[in-house]
């Protein structure tokens, strides 16, 4: 009998969702996509689906209406999507700092923490300093680590998985290790 080399299975019960939370600049569109990919599951982008809603751009809403505001919005589309199956989920890097937010996200699917070094958020950040309104204001190493030491605990307190994402290992990579220890998990559970 000849022996054919088994397809990755990246297979995942269908209504389980993936949260992915973590400072600006961790990767969490780039590798949220590569699930969709992998899974077939719908990918929402938060920030995405409130720019839609309101018709404003992220850096438009914070000098129009505040962050304040925008965690309203925030909140509101995170509880809205939280009430689907079946999807990845990027969040913003501040999405932890409302209880509603943690509480929805850890109680509806998988959260994924993605954990970056300053030094790596700041190189990645200013490639993209335009769409982020937090970087105008946290733009050197000590606020960036000032930020990341306020939200830390959260994310870790939130998160079943938490992966360094420093490393040289791509978006897909990462994905395709999620996966793979999501998968170990939800057998451990369900034998």
């Amino acid at each position: 009998m000849k022996k054919t080399k088994r397809k990755q299975d990246y297979k995942i019960y269908s209504s389980t969702n993936i949260y992915l939370i973590g400072p600006m600049g961790s990767g969490k569109t780039s590798i949220g996509k590569q699930l969709s990919d992998l899974t077939k599951k719908f990918f929402y982008d938060s920030d995405v689906e409130i720019e839609k809603h309101t018709g404003m751009n992220i850096p438009e809403i914070f000098e129009r209406e505040g962050e304040d505001r925008f965690r309203k919005q925030e909140v509101e589309t995170i509880v809205s999507l939280c009430k689907f199956n079946n999807i990845i989920l990027s969040t913003g890097g501040g999405s932890v700092l409302v209880d509603t937010n943690r509480h929805h996200l850890s109680k509806n699917g998988i959260v994924v923490y993605l954990m970056i070094t300053a030094e790596i958020q700041i190189k990645r950040l200013s490639l993209d300093k335009n769409n982020r309104p937090l970087f105008t204001q946290y733009n050197s190493k000590e606020k960036i680590l000032k930020l990341n030491k306020e939200r830390e605990s959260l994310y870790k307190n939130t998160a079943n998985l938490t992966y360094s994402v420093d490393n040289s290992t791509g978006p897909r990579q990462t994905a395709i290790q999620i996966l793979m220890d999501i998968n170990k998990k939800i057998h451990r559970f369900c034998v």
